[in-house]
């Protein structure tokens, strides 16, 4: 066996609770996870791929020698993440005994952790990495929300917006916890305000965002908004003693906003 970064088979792990692990940590990252539901996804590519071509030049002063001109090709680097997970051996091990409910609680809290800075990049940006967020850089004034009725309206300003700027749909809404527990309970004369936005105001999703303040309406027809991954998500091996293992969930990705003005954020006053 060929070793990798993640250095799993020098874990004290057995099959079986490795499996137990990377399918907690995927359940818990399909939940959380929304920005990939919404933007254009391009690879994994591995943990060789440093950098996305923006296919721009930095021009470069030169004041001596031939009489040419330069430019260093412009990249977005990659951000690398680790979120650390410690596990008792006992628990680990109980699992090859036939343990139905091993403590493997760190698990979620990393995928929980992982999922929050990846998605806090896409919406809000990172700038120590160069990442400008969807919320961030959107021209468009955001649209309030006075009270829970007032969601279909907003979300239909919103989406006027969007058309009066060129942008075509479909169209996703990715709402914060509050705003999503706000709107799913909502209701007109009975009927579910989620419903009526979903049936008819937008033509996409409406996505759970725990990393997001409010709300965004978004265009999904693709081409405005791309995450590019190096390493996917992945469960790798850090050191053991006799009683704990520490583990880590580990990401390579940036991301590139590029069509400023398909999104509108939703605040609620």
């Amino acid at each position: 066996m060929i070793m990798d970064l993640l250095k799993r088979e020098l874990a004290p792990i057995l099959p079986a609770a490795w499996d137990l692990i990377d399918h907690e940590a995927t359940r818990v990252l399909k939940l959380h996870l929304a920005g990939r539901k919404v933007v254009d996804f391009r690879g994994p590519f591995g943990w060789e791929v440093a950098a996305v071509n923006t296919g721009r030049l930095r021009a470069i002063e030169r004041k001596e020698g031939p009489a040419v001109s330069a430019g260093v090709r412009l990249v977005r680097p990659l951000v690398e993440f680790r979120a650390p997970i410690r596990l008792e051996l006992a628990e680990l091990d109980a699992v090859g005994r036939g343990a139905q409910e091993p403590n493997i609680e760190d698990v979620v809290r990393a995928a929980e952790h992982a999922a929050r800075f990846e998605d806090g990049a896409i919406f809000n940006g990172l700038a120590a990495a160069g990442i400008e967020g969807i919320l961030e850089v959107a021209p468009h004034k955001p649209v309030v929300i006075p009270a829970p009725e007032a969601w279909p309206r907003a979300v239909a300003e919103a989406r006027e917006v969007l058309r009066a700027a060129g942008v075509d749909g479909p169209y996703a809404l990715a709402l914060g916890p509050k705003a999503y527990d706000e709107l799913a309970a909502a209701a007109e004369d009975g009927y579910p305000l989620r419903k009526h936005i979903e049936g008819q105001l937008i033509d996409g999703p409406i996505v759970w965002a725990p990393a997001l303040e409010g709300g965004v309406l978004l265009s999904t027809r693709g081409g405005d908004f791309e995450l590019t991954v190096g390493e996917d998500l992945s469960i790798g091996y850090d050191g053991h003693d006799r009683q704990v293992v520490e583990l880590f969930l580990t990401e390579s990705f940036t991301f590139r906003v590029l069509e400023r003005a398909a999104a509108v954020a939703l605040r609620r006053g």
